[in-house]
């Protein structure tokens, strides 16, 4: 039981009726609540350093009053309900309102639902979501076991801010054997948000322009503008941005940087192709901008070897990659990979420190051993056959649906966790009329920027975080849904 901190006056009374009034005045305070458990005779003895016997008769005197209840050969807990309940209301409406303080928020700051919980949903087809039933927790906690029975004391102290160095190690080694990537700085984060928020703190100021692409990732956003960046929407088509837009921007805008997700674009799903790329690093070089690739879902592509990511060829360190784990771990491991060109680790770790002066060793360590152990890659393995049967069944549940009249285009992606359909109807409503049956959706107006006016016809269908069961159960509704509002002419 949490100690009590007690105000015992210094009055001539004995000082178990004291103790008894300073519990009182606890109780009536709201410190101590109806039917919460109270400090043992022993433990409160040591807290005031008194004879056991005085805090036994100030308890019996309390039960005595009807403020607290002796369990028998248990513990002492405050009653319920309390003898002032009545008085407390009379009092409360003679007692006069302090005044409040008036607070100014000084950023302005989007709710949107990706930082909602959409746990309670019965179907969830939330496009990045990973299916945490599949972790091997079992195999991982004997990792998270080795981390505390021999952990590195003296890395459990203030100090180092880039992230444990074995996991540095570790992940250097992944990003270069998967990726690509080589002669970059990495510096381990609290997911890729963190990452995405101390860039754009560190090397954007109040007006710069960032070009996004225009149906895009809102968090991201967020956090450039909390730099006070301005965003500038890159025009898209079914080949993923258009660099000659871009190149017009440049060129016009005086934008200092791009951010990029190339392999499955959040949310169109489409991979940016090598020429394109090729051409966007060229107007980037030309122009002196800077390039942040958020790499997301690299691990889960199906058809063919995922491209390199664009840092993986940066020969001028123009690039920033951000890569997270929780697409293979799950969203509340809170790992992520910020790997910059060397002349930005330094100022990159100090700006860190200002928010978090040390990151979590214990977790990291056991991350770095579970790598070590192979563990990490043969997850990786189970997941990808995993999401492939059940991105398989995905598509052929919206042909079925097509064959029962109901409008979905939707053009199959090269792998990742989600695709995006077209339905011609508003996808807004068709999200509304779904949450009032327990399943979950995003719409195309959660990825486009306030001022756009494209018409809300997509939405983003998750198909990874559910069984194939569970999936298909829940697109049965979509589907039923679908149908109701084509009929009645609801339109994107």
């Amino acid at each position: 039981m949490t100690q009590l901190t007690l105000r015992i006056s210094n009055s001539s009374k004995a000082y178990y009726l004291r103790l008894a009034q300073a519990i009182v005045s606890s109780i009536k305070s709201g410190q101590v609540l109806a039917d919460e458990k109270l400090p043992s005779t022993r433990a409160l003895a040591e807290q005031l350093q008194v004879n056991r016997h005085t805090i036994m008769r100030s308890y019996a005197e309390l039960v005595a009053h009807g403020w607290v209840v002796n369990i028998e050969r248990s513990h002492y807990r405050v009653s319920s309900p309390l003898p002032i309940d009545q008085s407390l209301n009379l009092s409360a409406i003679n007692t006069p309102t302090a005044q409040q303080f008036n607070w100014q928020v000084n950023r302005k700051l989007v709710e949107t639902n990706f930082i909602k919980s959409t746990a309670h949903f019965q179907y969830n087809f939330a496009g990045g979501r990973p299916d945490t039933r599949l972790f091997p927790f079992a195999e991982y906690r004997s990792h998270l076991n080795d981390a505390l029975k021999r952990p590195n004391l003296k890395a459990l102290n203030y100090g180092d801010n880039q992230g444990d160095p074995t996991l540095i190690r570790q992940g250097l080694k992944f990003l270069r054997r998967s990726r690509g990537l080589q002669n970059k700085q990495l510096i381990i984060t609290n997911g890729s948000q963190e990452a995405l928020y101390i860039v754009a703190q560190l090397l954007l100021t109040a007006n710069d322009k960032v070009a996004v692409e225009s149906l895009g990732y809102p968090p991201a956003w967020q956090a450039f503008q909390a730099a006070g960046a301005q965003l500038i929407a890159v025009e898209q088509d079914q080949q993923g941005i258009k660099p000659a837009h871009l190149r017009d921007l440049a060129r016009q805008s005086l934008i200092k940087c791009i951010y990029l997700t190339p392999l499955h674009q959040y949310p169109t799903t489409v991979t940016l192709s090598p020429s394109r790329r090729a051409e966007i690093y060229q107007i980037a070089l030309q122009y002196q901008l800077f390039i942040i690739e958020d790499d997301y879902d690299h691990e889960f592509h199906y058809k063919c070897q995922p491209l390199p990511p664009m840092a993986a060829s940066d020969p001028a360190n123009i690039v920033i990659y951000l890569s997270s784990f929780s697409k293979i771990m799950f969203p509340a491991a809170r790992a992520g990979m910020l790997v910059v060109p060397r002349p930005l680790l330094k100022p990159l770790i100090n700006l860190r420190t200002t928010i978090n002066h040390k990151p979590p060793v214990l977790l990291q360590e056991a991350l770095a051993r579970w790598m070590e152990s192979e563990g990490f890659d043969r997850h990786i393995r189970r997941c990808n056959k995993t999401y492939l049967q059940r991105f398989k069944n995905a598509l052929l549940q919206l042909e079925l649906a097509k064959q029962q009249g109901v409008y979905l285009q939707c053009k199959e992606p090269d792998g990742g966790m989600a695709l995006w359909i077209n339905t011609q109807i508003n996808t807004q409503q068709l999200a509304t009329e779904l949450a009032l049956q327990s399943v979950y959706i995003q719409h195309q107006a959660e990825f486009v920027l306030p001022q756009s006016t494209a018409q809300i016809s997509y939405f983003r269908l998750g198909c990874a975080g559910q069984t194939i069961e569970e999936f298909n159960f829940g697109f049965k509704l979509i589907v039923k849904q679908l149908l109701k509002l084509q009929d009645n002419g609801i339109r994107g």
